[in-house]
This record gives C-alpha cells, sequence and structure tokens, in this order.
C-alpha cells in the first residue's frame, strides 16, 4: 500500500470515529400553541414517547435523517432534520379535522351545505337515526325526544298520544314535512307522532324559531322535515324484529333498488304490536295496546341537465285501546271505562323540478292526504273525517351572490266531525312567498324572506323573516327575527285527550301571532364542536284550555319565552360523545297571574356517548335528565319531582345479521311511584288520568336482530 494512502487514512479515522458519536437532541411537539403529550416520535426505526410538556430527549447519530411523530388526535407529519449535539427541535402537529360527509338540507328551499345556510338547520344523520330505530323501531317519538332543545310531550295517558314542543312552544305550531311535503297534514301531533316509522328516514331537519315565511300557518314553533333514503346503484333489503319485556313487537322491511339508469324505487313496510299493561295494578293500563300496519312505496326519477320527479304514497292503518283493563273496572266508579281509536290514513305526493330557460330551476309540489278516525271515550264515541291539500310552484335562481327562490301555494285543511258537527272547519289559505339568499363576503351571508297568506277565516298576514351567517376561522354565528301566525282551530293537544263533546267556545277565536328571535355561536376545535344558542318569543292571543271550565279561550296576555341551549359534541373515531343542557322559561297569564306555561321543564340536559365499529357493532350510554315541570289541574301536586333517565345499548354485527339489546329506562323512573295516574274524580273534560309528566312504563329492555340481504 502507498505510504501515502496510509497516512491519510491514520488522520481521517479520528474524525470518523467522532462522526458516528450519538448527539444528544431534544424534540418538542406541540399543536396549535401547546405542548402535546403522549405523541409517538420514530427516529432511525426506534420510537419515543413524548412526555408531559410535550419533549422528549434522544441520542442520534448526527447527519440528516428523518423524524416521524404520530397522535390519535392530529394528522401525522414526517420533517428531515440535520442533527447537531445540543440542539433543539419542535414540531408543529395539526389537529384530525371531524369526519363527516357533506350535508346539503332541503328544508331552506335553496339545497344548500349545512355550513354555508344562513338559517340553522340542526340535522340527526342516518347513524343518529340508526341508534334511535334500535330503541323504537314503529315510531319517532324518541329520536325527536332526544335532540336538543326539543321535548316529546305526552298528550294523552290513556292512548299514549305526544306532541314535539320546540324551545318551550306548543305541540300544534310545529310543521311536520316528509321531503317537504306535509303529507301528514297541517296539524301533525298526538298520534301522528306514534305512526311515522323511522327506517326509511336518511336525514331530519330541524329549524327552530318562527318560519312562517317559509311555510305559513303551523311553522310559528320551528319546522321538521323527515328525509327518506334514496336508492343507491345496488339493491338493499333490510329486515328488522323487535321484541320488548312490555309486550311490543316490530317487524319492519325496508328494500330499495334502481329500476333502470334513472328510475329507482324504495319500499317501506311494518307491522307493530303493543299489549296493554296495567304497570301499578290498579285496573287501569298506563300502556295503551295497539295494531298498526304501515305500507309506504317511494319512487325516484333523475333525468339529465336538471330534472327530476320524486312520487310517494302511503296507507297506515291502528287499532288503539287504553283506558281499564278487561274484565277491570275503574276503582272509584265500579264500572269499565274503554277509551280506544282507529286510524285509516291515506295519503300521496310528489315533487318534480326542470331547468327553464337555462338558467331558472321550476318545481312543483303537491300532496292530498285523508285520514278518519272513530274515537271512543268510554260511552262517548266521536267520529271524524280529516282531509289536506297542498300544492306549490317555485322558481328559482342563482344571479352573482344572489340566490332567488320566489313561489306561490295553496293549502286546504278540511275537518268534519261526524258526531260534534259544531266543530267542522274548511279553512283555504293561499300565499305567496320571496327569497333571496345572499353571499356578501366569504365570512358574511344573508337570508331575507317574506310571505303573504290569505287565511279564509282570519284574513291576511304578512310573515317577514331575515337571518344571517358570520363566519371567521373555526368560530361561527348565526342571527335570525322572525314573524308568524297560526290559525286556531278546535283541535290541540288538551281536545287530543278529552275529546270534542264537552268542549266550550264562548266566543269566537282570533288569530295567534309570533315573533322570535334567536342567536347562537359555534366554536370549532378539531374533533369537538361547542354551540350556543339563545333565543326568545313572544306570542299575542294565545289559544289555551281553561281546566276548570273545558272551553277554549284566547288569553288577553301575550306568552313569551327566553332560554338558552348548550350543544357539545366530540368524534373521535370510533368513539363520539354529545352533551345538552336546555334552559327554558314560558310564561303565560291566567286570571290575572303570570304563571309558567305547565308541562315545561325548566331545565333539562343529556350526554349520549357512542362506541361504532363498522366490523363489530357498536356500544352506548345515554343519561338525560329532567328538571321541575309545573303541573295544572293536578290534584296531587303542583310542581313535578326531577328525575334522570339512563340507558344502554348494545349492537353486534355477526356477518349480515345485527343483534341488539336494549335497556332503556334502568334506574326505573316511574311517575306512577310518587303519585296515582287516575284522579280520584273526573275532569270537567271527561278525563280520568292527570297529565303525564314522567314515563308511565318504568324500567323496558328490548332487542330484536337487523338482517341485510
Amino acid at each position: 500500500m502507498s505510504p501515502l494512502l496510509v497516512l491519510a487514512l491514520i488522520a481521517v479515522t479520528p474524525l470518523l470515529v467522532v462522526a458516528q458519536e450519538p448527539a444528544s437532541i431534544t424534540v418538542s411537539v406541540r399543536s396549535e400553541h401547546n405542548p402535546v403529550s403522549n405523541v409517538t416520535i420514530e427516529i432511525d426505526n426506534r420510537t419515543f414517547t413524548s412526555d408531559a410538556k410535550g419533549s422528549v430527549t434522544i441520542n442520534v447519530a448526527p447527519g440528516r435523517t428523518t423524524i416521524k411523530a404520530t397522535s390519535p388526535q392530529h394528522l401525522p407529519a414526517a420533517t428531515q432534520l440535520l442533527v447537531e449535539a445540543g440542539q433543539h427541535y419542535e414540531i408543529e402537529l395539526e389537529l384530525q379535522p371531524i369526519s363527516h360527509e357533506e350535508v346539503t338540507v332541503s328544508a331552506t328551499r335553496t339545497d344548500a351545505r349545512l355550513e354555508d345556510s344562513p338559517t340553522r338547520v340542526e340535522v340527526l344523520n342516518r347513524e343518529e337515526i340508526e341508534e334511535k330505530i334500535l330503541m323504537t323501531p314503529g315510531d319517532i317519538v324518541m329520536m325527536l325526544n332526544e335532540m336538543g332543545g326539543m321535548r316529546v310531550q305526552t298528550t294523552s295517558p290513556s292512548l299514549g298520544a305526544a306532541s314535539v314542543r320546540i324551545q318551550g312552544m306548543r305541540g300544534p305550531y310545529t310543521r311536520f314535512l316528509s321531503d317537504g311535503l306535509p303529507l301528514f297534514g297541517q296539524q301533525v301531533g298526538g298520534l301522528g307522532l306514534l305512526q311515522i316509522p323511522p327506517s326509511d328516514l336518511a336525514q331530519v331537519e330541524v329549524i327552530k324559531g318562527t318560519t312562517s315565511a317559509l311555510y305559513g300557518s303551523g311553522a310559528m314553533g320551528g319546522v321538521v322535515n323527515l328525509v327518506s333514503r334514496r336508492p343507491g346503484k345496488e339493491p338493499m333489503r333490510e329486515l328488522l324484529l323487535n321484541q320488548s319485556t312490555r309486550g311490543a313487537t316490530d317487524a319492519v322491511f325496508f328494500g330499495s333498488t334502481p329500476l333502470n339508469n334513472f328510475w329507482g324505487m324504495s319500499l317501506l313496510g311494518g307491522g307493530h304490536f303493543q299489549l296493554r299493561n296495567d304497570i301499578d295494578n290498579d285496573t287501569w293500563a298506563d300502556l295503551a295496546g295497539y295494531s298498526r300496519g304501515v305500507l309506504r312505496p317511494r319512487f325516484f326519477w333523475e333525468g339529465t341537465n336538471g330534472k327530476s320527479l320524486f312520487m310517494t304514497s302511503g296507507v297506515t292503518i291502528e287499532d288503539r285501546k287504553g283506558g281499564t283493563l278487561p274484565g277491570e273496572v275503574l276503582l272509584t266508579t265500579g264500572a269499565p271505562y274503554v277509551e280506544s281509536l282507529r286510524t285509516i290514513q291515506f295519503d300521496f305526493g310528489g315533487v318534480g323540478q326542470t331547468v327553464v330557460a337555462d338558467h331558472y330551476l321550476l318545481a312543483l309540489r303537491f300532496s292530498a292526504g285523508t285520514r278518519r278516525h272513530n274515537h271512543l271515550f268510554g260511552d262517548v264515541r266521536e267520529r271524524d273525517h280529516h282531509d289536506s291539500y297542498f300544492s306549490e310552484l317555485t322558481l328559482r335562481r342563482t344571479i352573482g351572490r344572489h340566490t332567488l327562490v320566489a313561489g306561490a301555494a295553496l293549502e286546504v285543511d278540511s275537518y268534519a266531525p261526524a258526531d260534534v258537527p259544531q266543530f267542522s272547519f274548511t279553512d283555504y289559505v293561499p300565499g305567496l312567498f320571496l327569497q333571496d339568499d345572499i353571499v356578501l363576503a366569504p365570512w358574511l351571508s344573508l337570508s331575507a324572506s317574506a310571505r303573504l297568506d290569505h287565511h279564509s277565516e282570519y284574513g291576511n298576514f304578512l310573515s317577514p323573516r331575515i337571518a344571517a351567517l358570520f363566519r371567521k376561522g373555526p368560530w361561527s354565528s348565526r342571527i335570525s327575527l322572525g314573524q308568524g301566525f297560526f290559525g286556531p282551530t278546535p283541535l290541540t293537544e288538551e281536545t287530543e285527550a278529552a275529546g270534542l263533546t264537552r268542549l266550550l267556545i264562548h266566543q269566537p277565536l282570533k288569530a295567534e301571532r309570533g315573533r322570535s328571535a334567536s342567536l347562537d355561536l359555534t366554536r370549532t376545535l378539531g374533533a369537538a364542536t361547542v354551540t350556543a344558542t339563545f333565543f326568545g318569543t313572544s306570542i299575542r292571543n294565545p289559544i289555551n284550555v281553561d281546566a276548570a271550565t273545558y272551553s277554549l279561550v284566547n288569553l288577553p296576555e301575550p306568552t313569551r319565552n327566553f332560554g338558552a341551549e348548550l350543544l357539545g359534541t366530540i368524534r373521535l373515531s370510533p368513539i363520539s360523545i354529545t352533551g345538552s343542557y336546555t334552559f327554558v322559561r314560558a310564561r303565560q297569564t291566567e286570571a290575572t297571574a303570570r304563571v309558567d306555561a305547565p308541562l315545561t321543564p325548566v331545565n333539562s340536559a343529556g350526554i349520549v356517548g357512542m362506541w361504532e365499529s363498522e366490523e363489530k357493532g357498536r356500544v352506548g350510554v345515554e343519561i338525560y335528565y329532567t328538571g321541575k315541570q309545573r303541573l295544572e289541574d293536578n290534584p296531587f301536586r303542583s310542581e313535578s319531582r326531577p328525575y334522570v333517565i339512563v340507558g344502554f345499548l348494545v349492537e353486534r354485527k355477526l356477518g349480515p345479521v345485527r343483534a341488539f339489546i336494549n335497556a332503556e329506562n334502568i334506574t326505573g323512573v316511574r311517575q306512577t311511584r310518587w303519585d296515582p295516574l287516575l284522579r280520584p274524580t273526573r275532569a270537567t273534560s271527561g278525563r280520568w288520568t292527570v297529565d303525564a309528566w314522567a314515563p308511565l312504563d318504568g324500567r323496558v329492555f328490548n332487542g330484536g336482530v337487523r338482517w341485510h340481504f
């Protein structure tokens, strides 16, 4: 070997040795300027974990290398470093974005994305609907009751009828739509809610506050739009079987299929049964028995150039029975008392749209429905025939930053009671409306609308509404102001329970006028979202049923309610947690005294936790608190007791079958543990029961299977 080469190797060797000596470096991990602990750091095929201060000290060979950082709550990060001894390196992680599909809402008429709509729309998606289906496959009551700011109030303990109250507003003020159509009539409450199965729903859209500017009379408290599931590219079939410990049996089939490149269809069919239950052994059925059949086909056509057609029809037949059990009598009278109701309902509707003159979207909506009831209150029978018709034509165009909607609508509501003909009515309500959604800037959008309706009984009504959306980074805020009206009828929550035979109306009723305002503020923090909402409503000429005389009157002073909602969600797959709190103060004037509205809890709260795996199943826990409520015409107490309800759900996937078991009201809360449901004497209205302010069925378990084939 050359002497020069030997000398060179001797000279370089110490440098090589020094270069291979490990260097001690410090790595800090931060996210949004805060240290992040428990981050996995990978370097030179070795792994380390950051401490509580987000730091870790590592010995590594000097030179260029790659360092990777991973955390379940953050996006992974990798960077190249030139390692030098004693240096400090920082890695910035981005929070994991919330994983969700883009949601488009139709209740605002513009088919805007949920996050772009100036009108606040709360959406219950298909995943959340599926959880509620496992609890009550036969109706939508529990699904709505567990949405923030909404309460399903039992209006007839004898038959189980219920109505939805939004932010303390009475049930008749809530407008129910199916795919934008009033298939269930103008005033959906009572037993109507118990006859709508949820298996064919894709999402539920809720607009809270006065929305008469969008949907006319009956929308003074808000709108609930039930959006149906559309057929996919492949056929889908699902069968659900359910049984509960209280004698409820449900068998529901839902299927959808494409018929060709343009047509598709879906079919919902269900049979639902419930045994009468006397839980507190007083001879009276705390749970009414029923048998119900539902059939609903839907057809969908998607053409070219914006053309589409949707058609739906449905039939519901139900027999429902409550009161004393067979062979039993009322302990106070020694005689039986049976309350029953037979319902037959048919409906039909459609939505068609096409593009005209290259720029305008022309849409036609129409529906018709008929309902026949045969109601028995002991020895009093009330039969009625209720028809409703609806048509609406709208024209929509986008011009620059504006999305304009103009339309005309006609609604007809006819009620013909055979046994109390003095309460019959036929109302015609034509209307014209205009809406303009404006994007003024990336951070500001407005929606302004106005509607002019002519009610055949109560005259003309102008209903304006304005809403605004402000956005900046992770913050967003919406504000809305609206005015609306409600054309009163003798059909109320109280007459649902007691009938019309004993009802008195001493003087003509006046139309109710309402104004509402709301402000909400939303902050997104990675996988977490928190929304605070403040609201207020005032109603002039409010309708009230005087319990002492069972008469329908307009109260002389406005009813006012105000309150706040707090909603927080965290979604870190596979876990999601939702918490809510609602404060409502609803006040009305009775006999010159200002009192709380009955059956309206001032405080209510809930928390729901769910673990879900597409391949394994789901496990959920829910806890709900209901505060005190003022009670009216209750001989046992004037104020209800607060209570807490706990539920537990487990679903396990076994190939194409999912088995589930649901434990509802584990705490066993039951109103009859505190007071009797039966009154000591019959009320003026004819009722034998007090109002239901807590669950009547107590602890219930149900379970079954869902089979996809």
